[in-house]
């Protein structure tokens, strides 16, 4: 796997100082003691309040260091990747940020961290400090387990520990607080591959079609390797085993956090699988989905719950000056607008007509282009995306289904139709083209007669809005020759103009517009361009029926 970093020695310092620089100016800050000892704090702190302090090994940004900040963490410990930091890290953050009333230690539930900062505490008792410390053991994945794992639901403790912080409770309340939403906390994770470390070999446990469900946040296998699914199914598993924990009753917050590679666009479709499974009936308020707790770049997610109350609701509902934190969202149902209707064209002149020779030349010009589809996309593969012909046909069928609907006695509004049902069925951005090309020629036929005039003047429009004109190697090549011979020499002119351009884009090496202005010059040289070559058709075929 690649990876952008400088020495494996130095990615978590470098990483923190990214922190640091890109906050605002007064409101993080670090000790001194970096690179050793790495701990981030709130450049505002004056120790009036209890001091809420967490962390643990890094690669779980924007956990821990990502959550300091007012109504949060008042200071976060890292270790390095995935390493539990060392008890002199942890005192000298407890020495760094608490006063009279004293600090809370919010600590994941693994080994590294629990003795470290246990030590840790036990240490700044001994010089004196209040220090109270909350473990968190939210993942449910190994049924039966003494110690299950701190996973995202420890976001719900910073949040909610900070909140009371923040509000001026003493540490015995706070610390009651935390300890409450902790052992009111579920949570449940999995992945479609294992994270990868940099500076390390990274290998892949898992087969091309597989998934593990309940797993660490270190890159620890899942309890179990699952079959890939639809994501409804996925999530349709994870939240009945979370359900099963849960209860029937009481309201909760959902947490969707992003393990760290999952794409946004992903994210929402599990965000909607959650919130249209069964369990979501239990849920009022939400955060996320993004990435709080990550696990460097493993590409999955996690799933949290925790049971509200009114003051846990209040809490997780309150403001924070932590960026990493989303606000939470109260569920709700998806607003629908009606959309306008769509204003006639031509002022209510567009009710279906028929024209024997307008049916015959528009049915046979789209069915020669249906026939053209795979030529089209072959064409295209050489020198595009490879949907020429496919988008090409599909514009053509949606015609030929409602043309029984047009008003071909009246080719101005029949243009005009002919646009709407490509703007809305074609797609790509020759739909759109020849949508604008066929609107702009309907208005001008409808003020003037002229199909040749009324053509060249969509031709115009369309020149204008997509950019390309004749020579940069698209449809207008053929379009432009064609539309000029037709004012001037007729139909029979207009389709020798037209397949005389089409031929030339073979030798045009260079595309100017286009998917094809990203091919090279030695993939260009020979092949028409495809939207050249579908248009030297249509008029073939039009000339060929005059």
């Amino acid at each position: 796997m690649k990876h952008f970093f400088n020495r494996r020695e130095t990615i978590v310092t470098e990483a923190l100082d990214g922190l640091l620089l890109t906050s605002s100016a007064g409101r993080l800050a670090r000790l001194d003691t970096f690179p050793d000892i790495k701990v981030i704090l709130r450049a505002d702190w004056d120790k009036s309040k209890v001091a809420i302090i967490s962390g643990g090994g890094a690669g779980h940004e924007p956990s821990h260091a990502g959550f300091v900040g007012q109504g949060m963490l008042t200071a976060a410990v890292s270790g390095e990747i995935f390493a539990s930091p060392s008890v002199d890290a942890v005192l000298t953050a407890i020495r760094a940020v608490t006063g009279t009333k004293g600090a809370l230690l919010v600590v994941k539930n693994y080994t590294g961290d629990r003795l470290n900062f246990g030590l840790a505490a036990e240490k700044a008792r001994a010089e004196g400090f209040d220090v109270e410390m909350v473990i968190v053991a939210d993942d449910i994945a190994i049924p039966g387990i003494n110690q299950p794992r701190g996973v995202a639901g420890t976001l719900f403790v910073h949040k909610i520990a900070g909140y009371h912080a923040e509000a001026g409770a003493d540490l015995k309340m706070v610390a009651a607080q935390a300890a409450a939403a902790a052992h009111d906390i579920v949570s449940l994770g999995m992945s479609l591959s294992t994270c990868s470390v940099p500076g390390q070999a990274h290998e892949d446990r898992l087969g091309a079609y597989e998934g593990e469900l309940g797993l660490g946040i270190h890159g620890e296998p899942g309890v179990e390797r699952i079959s890939l699914q639809p994501v409804v199914d996925l999530v349709a598993t994870m939240t009945e085993r979370l359900a099963a924990k849960v209860g029937d009753t009481g309201d909760h917050a959902l947490l969707i956090n992003n393990l760290g590679a999952v794409p946004p666009l992903e994210m929402g479709v599990i965000a909607n699988a959650v919130l249209s499974s069964p369990i979501a009936g239990r849920v009022r308020l939400i955060i996320g989905p993004a990435p709080m707790m990550t696990a460097l770049n493993m590409n999955g997610f996690s799933l949290s719950l925790i049971r509200l109350d009114a003051a846990r609701e209040a809490a997780l509902k309150a403001a924070v000056a932590p960026h990493a934190w989303p606000p939470a969202t109260e569920r709700h149902e998806i607003a629908i607008v009606p959309a306008p209707q769509r204003p006639s064209m031509r002022n209510g002149a567009t009710s279906a007509s028929d024209d024997k020779h307008n049916r015959r030349l528009l049915t046979a010009v789209c069915e020669h282009l249906i026939s053209l589809e795979s030529e089209l996309n072959r064409l295209d593969s050489r020198v595009g995306d490879g949907d020429t012909g496919s988008t090409v046909a599909t514009g053509a069928r949606s015609i030929l289904s409602r043309i029984d609907t047009l008003p071909l006695k009246d080719p101005a509004a029949t243009m005009a139709s002919v646009g709407e049902i490509l703007s809305t069925s074609m797609g790509g951005s020759s739909g759109v083209l020849l949508s604008i090309f066929f609107t702009a020629a309907s208005k001008a036929m409808a003020e003037k007669a002229d199909i040749a005039a009324a053509l060249l003047a969509g031709l115009d429009r369309m020149t204008f809005y997509g950019g390309a004109s004749v020579g940069d190697r698209t449809m207008v090549d053929a379009l432009a020759p064609a539309l000029a011979a037709l004012t001037s020499e007729g139909i029979a002119a207009a389709a020798r103009a037209a397949a005389t351009g089409a031929e030339s884009t073979k030798a045009m090496r260079k595309a100017r517009a286009g998917r094809a202005s990203y091919v090279g010059e030695r993939d260009l040289e020979g092949v028409p361009d495809p939207g050249a070559v579908a248009v030297a058709n249509v008029f073939e075929v039009v000339a060929a029926l005059a």
